[in-house]
């Protein structure tokens, strides 16, 4: 993850850029493409409300038999 002071939330982008196809959710950050397209100019409310969904996708994703990195 990376994060500048003024940014506000950091991304939660750890370079395994994979998209599931059946759940639609990146292997590595969890996010769909609409959500990593539109990050850079999310207001802080917005990437919060994406973080804030990212654990319980992860825990989907390692049910389906995805390794994903704990972060």
């Amino acid at each position: 993850m990376s994060k500048d002071a003024d940014e506000g939330p950091a991304s939660p982008c750890i370079n395994v850029c994979h998209m599931h196809a059946e759940t639609g959710w990146c292997e590595g950050c969890a996010r769909d493409i609409d959500e990593i397209i539109i990050w850079g100019r999310a207001d802080d409310a917005t990437k919060r409300a994406v973080l804030a969904q990212l654990p319980e996708r992860r825990e989907r994703l390692k049910e389906l038999g995805v390794w994903i990195p704990d972060v």
